[in-house]
């Protein structure tokens, strides 16, 4: 294959790969093999010290507070760190588990995409010497593994996705501050989520993140049927997260939840945007090869 080309995978063709590594390696060496840079790279920087100011020194470096207690003009040096501290938390409440079409074979659940495209993400992170780390959430950390840059971490990382999970229903805001607590070195943190509960306790634990000085990217997962909302006919709805249901013609529901789905994505959207938080909507039905690019390729160009 030649430098910068590209093919994408059907999702029928990824459904068949069983294991979720090779899936993950499948995909990124389909559609990314010919970047030989790592595109999460850029925004990673430690304090290194303190040393005195010299003329030509760049005014915004220089410690005021320093200034202030002892008159003197010292200036910050940071050191950029070579390679980038990519976390990964992935949502396992119990709303990640519709089936929509994906009972027929159609399209993967929510988690099961959120799965290929987490290792899909840490395999191509992990062959350009970055460390990785992931995380599995429903109202908390449910299980982790720490970061790592050894490529026996693809493994690490797959297994944990395919452990049987005790789904449960979510809370972002608890999730995400336990997650912020767990980090230890500032990097970036993609969140994949169907992003359903509280709005509020989301905005609270994506500001929480970013206050830690986290680059934070958020990759919006939802179903077909969530967004086109295509039922016809008598049909009974059973939540997923809350033991309720609703029979009814979902012709007369279809006008108002389009309206208020619409009403969400904009929400979030904004959200993310105030917070500075990359964002992408990926649906089940998009091949997960396609997802990964379009994603990376917008990080670029808002990098360059």
């Amino acid at each position: 294959m030649t430098r910068g080309s590209r093919r994408s995978l059907h999702p029928d063709t990824i459904a068949r790969i069983r294991r979720l590594e090779l899936r993950a390696r499948e995909i990124v060496e389909g559609v990314l093999a010919g970047l030989h840079q790592s595109p999460f790279r850029g925004q990673s920087v430690e304090f290194l010290q303190h040393r005195e100011y010299v003329r030509g020194d760049d005014l915004r470096r220089v410690d005021w507070k320093v200034w202030g207690r002892q008159d003197r003009y010292t200036v910050k040096e940071f050191e950029e760190e070579s390679n980038l501290r990519l976390t990964l938390l992935v949502d396992g409440s119990a709303s990640m588990d519709y089936a929509g079409d994906a009972a027929a074979g159609v399209r993967p659940t929510k988690f099961e995409l959120a799965a290929t495209l987490a290792a899909s993400l840490a395999w191509l992170a992990l062959s350009h010497g970055d460390s990785v780390g992931c995380a599995v959430f429903d109202d908390g950390i449910t299980a982790s593994v720490p970061a790592r840059t050894r490529r026996s971490q693809v493994t690490s990382v797959c297994d944990l996705l395919e452990t049987p999970r005790q789904a449960g229903p979510g809370d972002m805001h608890r999730a995400l501050r336990a997650a912020a607590e767990m980090l230890p070195k500032r990097g970036l943190v993609i969140v994949l989520s169907d992003l359903l509960g509280d709005r509020a306790g989301l905005s609270q634990g994506l500001k929480l993140l970013r206050a830690r000085g986290h680059d934070v990217a958020v990759l919006h997962l939802l179903d077909d049927d969530e967004i086109d909302f295509p039922f016809e006919g008598a049909t009974r709805f059973e939540g997923l997260e809350l033991p309720a249901h609703v029979a009814c013609n979902p012709r007369a529901l279809r006008e108002g939840y389009l309206a208020a789905i619409n009403e969400f994505l904009v929400d979030v959207r904004r959200l993310t945007a105030t917070l500075r938080c990359d964002y992408a909507l990926i649906r089940t039905g998009e091949s997960p090869s396609a997802a990964i690019v379009r994603f990376l390729s917008r990080r670029s160009s808002a990098a360059s």
